[in-house]
């Protein structure tokens, strides 16, 4: 090849390497830093962009996220400036038929404490593109959160269409029809949005509906769970309080971000509960952690997708305070079919069905901590029937294997069942010891089977 074609060669590969490069260093720092940022930044920060990349921390523990652009409208409240344990985020649009937002925000503030109110902050997006809408539902809210919107313990939002991508013309994924595709792919923008407005807002973020009611003191619980999980191996994306769709849904705020845009990217796929099992699976959680009784019921008679009819209910809500530490269930009852022993401890309406028990019969719970028990409730039965009639409430002291099984060293009667019922509260005046077990022990046979509804105590911590 002669020496001139050789030499036109190299220049033409050294300008296509020199283009190459200034395109993949431009293309960098439009990526990173958003798409107002000059391309004409100098070495120093190219070099440092470069660190980051090849750098061990990962975007998401650093905060440095692809750019979302959008504009929100704060029409009541403003958030604070010192951040909250919890952060709560709900959507709410127009309804053809009934209206959910004020109970479900009252509910939300008068199950709280104020020491509770006080670690959280609600936000509220305003979805729906009608403005008179927007106008009445703020000047109700107003009206009836003054003192929530003046604390900061709640901020009402909106986002304008024009921040929306198209919402028709979408892809019909499951042969849905296009209204259906249309209202699910703008209500995963919907939370899109509010996820990212709130990612530095509270320490952990809770997704919720605008048709639900909560449990008493849901945030103690839930910050009792958050400790409980930690303590555990293993990392986790989504913590759940309910079992139902989009409702109770727990994340780190950290993740958030991600979140956010994962939301955007494939909102026209699939439902929103869909797309989050997807997230927290690829957050590398394989198994859903679910925390029983749901501490969040869905209320709505009505949906807000062309105001059909909805009966949903959530079987594992207890809308009391549930304090039943972490605990082993062991009955030689028989059991019929799927209705175990432990049902009955756990909160919810399931519950222990056993057939016809013996004299001597027992179940026993084994606390995993031992425990000054206040308060204890057993309820057997169901519309009359299946009572346990003859029982007697014990609390025992030094677990112990017991065969295949764990118990106590001895157990100290507290009380008998009357009616199928034992209720009893100051427990701790006739002992004042912590207790390691509970035992229901049947003290004559019956040839009915026999329904334990449910078990509940409180312990010294719980009350206190």
């Amino acid at each position: 090849m002669p020496r001139f074609c050789r030499r036109k060669k190299n220049v033409a590969l050294a300008v296509l390497l020199l283009v190459t490069g200034l395109y993949f260093f431009g293309h960098l720092d439009s990526s990173i830093m958003g798409p107002s940022t000059s391309l004409n930044g100098n070495a120093k920060d190219l070099s440092w962009q470069m660190e980051r990349l090849i750098s061990k921390e990962s975007w998401v523990e650093q905060g440095d996220f692809l750019p979302l652009n959008v504009s929100y409208q704060q029409l009541a409240g403003a958030p604070s400036v010192q951040q909250r344990f919890l952060s709560i985020g709900l959507c709410s649009v127009k309804r053809k038929k009934g209206s959910y937002l004020v109970p479900t925000l009252r509910s939300l503030f008068s199950q709280s404490s104020p020491e509770e109110r006080s670690s959280m902050v609600v936000v509220v997006l305003l979805a729906d593109f009608d403005t008179s809408w927007r106008v009445e539902t703020v000047t109700e809210i107003k009206m009836a959160f003054a003192s929530e919107l003046e604390q900061g313990q709640l901020v009402v939002i909106h986002v304008p269409q024009d921040w929306y991508p198209p919402l028709s013309g979408l892809k019909r994924n499951y042969n849905d029809p296009s209204e259906r595709v249309t209202f699910r792919s703008k209500q995963n923008l919907d939370y899109s949005f509010l996820i990212h407005y709130c990612a530095s807002l509270g320490e952990y973020y809770l997704q919720l509906e605008d048709d639900i009611s909560s449990a008493k003191n849901f945030l103690t619980t839930i910050r009792r769970r958050i400790q409980e999980q930690s303590s555990k191996k293993g990392t986790w994306a989504t913590l759940e309080f309910s079992a139902l769709g989009y409702i109770g849904k727990l994340y780190k705020s950290a993740h958030l971000p991600l979140l956010a845009r994962f939301l955007f990217l494939f909102y026209q796929e699939m439902p929103c509960d869909w797309l989050m099992s997807h997230f927290r699976e690829v957050m590398t959680q394989r198994e859903t952690i679910l925390f029983k009784p749901s501490l969040f019921q869905h209320m709505g008679t009505f949906s807000s997708f062309q105001g059909t009819f909805n009966k949903l209910k959530d079987k594992y809500f207890e809308e009391g305070v549930y304090s039943n530490p972490a605990a082993e269930v062991y009955s030689n009852i028989p059991t019929y079919q799927k209705n175990y022993p432990n049902l009955a401890w756990e909160g919810g309406e399931e519950f222990f069905w056993g057939r016809s028990p013996d004299k001597g019969s027992y179940l026993t719970v084994v606390f995993q901590n031992p425990a000054v028990v206040t308060g204890i409730l057993v309820e057997t039965g169901s519309g009359g029937k299946d009572l346990l009639d003859s029982a007697q409430v014990e609390l025992g002291h030094d677990a112990v294997p017991s065969g295949s099984e764990r118990s106590c060293k001895e157990f100290q009667s507290v009380g008998s069942l009357e009616n199928g019922k034992f209720e009893m509260q100051n427990v701790e005046k006739r002992r004042s010891s912590p207790s390691s077990c509970l035992r229901i022990l049947v003290t004559a046979a019956q040839k009915d089977w026999v329904i334990v509804q449910k078990i509940r105590i409180t312990t010294k911590s719980s009350t206190s």
